[in-house]
């Protein structure tokens, strides 16, 4: 029985290729990151004309809300000047007409005990305008020191209408520094007045908001009680400054 001739397993290799007498570089095994490599990803940077009309787009914003404001300005302005052509507004105007201290005693201890009756009369020079005032407060003074607090209550005051405005105002046990004790004392006393209130406007059917409004009044004199009568009225006839009292956030002007 003839043998049998099988084929191996593993066939031969292929004779090296010729490399001129240079000796092959040696072969290393394929590290992990030769194998496989995952590419970095880098966003495409934007183009230049996107960014041309993100600019464009800034800027015509920008000149509409300027061109907004200028119109609104210019309105308003507009409005002002048609109201005050119709209705030529004038700010009200006070005068204190006649003061008396019915009482005014300064103790021992330097406590001042006070009553001043106080008549002021309030006019509307306007044609058309109605002053809605609230409740006022009034202050009296005497070189800076508080001789006497009252209120008046609000009222309507109606196109040229003129309103007198009578009240008694007083302080009782106020402490008082005694380094003007002796001012207190003298026959006469120098004397300020201050009202402060909220005025509205109405025109027609149209009623504005209401600002502060401080009216001011110095420059004059009354006569202190003596043996206790109540001292001569005085009729100064001051006129008082109205000066409005804007508020603006946190600030009053």
């Amino acid at each position: 029985m003839a043998d049998r001739v099988y084929p191996t397993a593993k066939p031969n290799p292929q004779p090296p290729a010729s490399t001129g007498g240079v000796p092959p570089p040696p072969a290393f095994p394929a590290t992990k990151s030769q194998m496989y490599q995952r590419p970095m990803y880098r966003p495409p940077a934007p183009s230049k004309s996107r960014r041309r009309s993100r600019g464009s787009c800034c800027r015509c914003l920008c000149c509409w809300v300027v061109i907004v404001i200028i119109l609104l300005v210019l309105l308003a302005a507009i409005a002002g000047a048609i109201f005050y052509v119709l209705y030529r507004p004038h700010r009200p105007t006070f005068t204190l007409s006649s003061i008396q201290l019915s009482k005014f005693n300064v103790s021992s201890s330097n406590l001042l005990t006070s009553s001043l009756d106080l008549s002021i009369v309030a006019r509307n020079p306007n044609k058309k305008l109605v002053f809605l005032y609230d409740d006022f407060t009034v202050g009296m003074t005497s070189n800076g020191v508080d001789v006497g607090d009252g209120s008046i209550p609000g009222f309507r005051h109606d196109a040229k209408n003129t309103t007198i405005l009578k009240l008694t105002a007083g302080v009782s046990g106020q402490s008082i520094d005694p380094s003007v004790v002796s001012d207190l004392k003298k026959s006469t006393v120098p004397l300020a007045l201050d009202l402060e209130t909220k005025a509205g406007v109405k025109v027609g059917s149209l009623k504005t908001k209401k600002v502060g409004i401080k009216v001011h009044c110095e420059g004059f004199q009354a006569s202190a009680p003596a043996k206790g009568k109540p001292g001569v009225a005085a009729t100064p006839d001051a006129v008082c400054q109205v000066k409005l009292r804007v508020k603006i956030w946190k600030w009053t002007f």
